[in-house]
């Protein structure tokens, strides 16, 4: 037996990673080949798509068939649309599975697959190159499942039916007890088979902070689950869990359609929004003064005036007063004439 086989199987035994398996070329940890790096095999993306039995890796993939065998759809490129629709069947129905792992929730878990495409379909030339699309595609539908934003929803606050076998639930139960980062890397390494370098890339963490969420939360799960210690039985019971579970994808037209109606919809308000501001700005410009214009003081109480005494009835020495001044004026005595000089 070769010495990393055996260094291998006592790290499963004991709760400990296996790099020899997960991470061949990790310079950084027991258990390296020294080989070049191996290409993911396919098991990884149909690993929740059997009813809990993972594929194993095959030793050498099979030949192409000759250019004079194969059909002529199969030599004429695809178009972007072709391309799109095949990943979209190839990898929905496991990125749907897992991310109900992830949440808990089925409507979530197939509304961020959904999302994920989405934004794949407006990168499409991006996701296209990727050497891996279907691994751009899970990080981006893992972070929209994960968002805190979702609590504050109406549909997040309704508790959905659990599973209906009594283990399922209690499984489900304690993943969703984890913290988030640390249920993500359990999901990622040992459910779905990524190496520990490429699950630290994926969750943006570095190697030795994904190997310690990853032995804390399986130390979680062996505390309440002590029959999951080993790794490989906690991969088989997360691939029948997710298996269990019908969890159904739109089709790939359908969330095609939709992103693009939903990128017209995001171009239409960003114009709208751009129109009214300049619109508001031009308003402002013309109806703003051009010259400073300063404020009117407030004004003062002034104190010292003495008050107005509104008057009163006349007495009647005042009424004979005034009688005997109006017949003055009236047929008064003679004007007097000044002594000429």
């Amino acid at each position: 037996m070769p010495p990393g086989a055996e260094q291998g199987q006592r790290g499963s035994a004991s709760g400990r990673l296996d790099h020899a398996r997960h991470a061949p070329n990790d310079t950084r940890f027991r258990g390296v080949t020294g080989k070049a790096p191996l290409c993911r095999s396919i098991y990884v993306y149909v690993l929740f798509r059997t009813k809990g039995c993972p594929v194993k890796r095959s030793a050498a993939p099979p030949p192409p068939p000759p250019a004079a065998h194969r059909h002529p759809r199969e030599t004429a490129a695809l178009t972007p649309a072709q391309a799109f629709d095949a990943l979209y069947e190839f990898g929905a129905p496991a990125l749907v599975r897992q991310t109900y792992l992830l949440t808990g929730r089925r409507e979530l878990a197939r509304e961020s697959v959904e999302r994920a495409f989405q934004l794949a379909w407006e990168h499409w030339p991006e996701v296209a190159r990727d050497r891996d699309p279907v691994g751009w595609v899970r990080a981006t539908a893992h972070e929209y499942a994960l968002s805190p934003w979702h609590r504050f929803r109406r549909r997040h606050r309704q508790p959905e039916p659990p599973p209906a076998e009594p283990g399922d639930r209690t499984l489900l139960n304690v993943l969703l007890s984890l913290p988030p980062p640390r249920r993500r890397t359990l999901l990622l390494y040992d459910g779905v088979g990524l190496g520990l370098p490429e699950t630290a890339a994926e969750t943006e963490a570095s190697t030795p902070t994904a190997a310690g969420r990853l032995l804390r939360a399986r130390e979680a799960v062996a505390d309440r689950l002590p029959e999951l210690g080993d790794p490989q039985a906690l991969h088989r019971r997360l691939a029948e869990l997710a298996s269990t579970e019908r969890l159904r994808a739109s089709r790939p037209p359908t969330v095609r359609t939709g992103g693009e109606r939903r990128a017209r919809l995001w171009t239409r308000a960003a114009i709208a929004f751009t129109a009214a501001l300049i619109g508001t700005t031009a308003l402002t410009l013309r109806t703003a003064p051009t010259h400073y214009e300063p404020s009117v003081p407030s004004g003062q109480a002034v104190r010292g005036v003495p008050t107005r005494v509104a008057p009163g009835a006349l007495s009647d020495r005042e009424l004979e007063l005034r009688r005997k001044l109006r017949d003055q004026l009236q047929d008064g005595p003679e004007r007097l004439v000044p002594r000429p000089g």
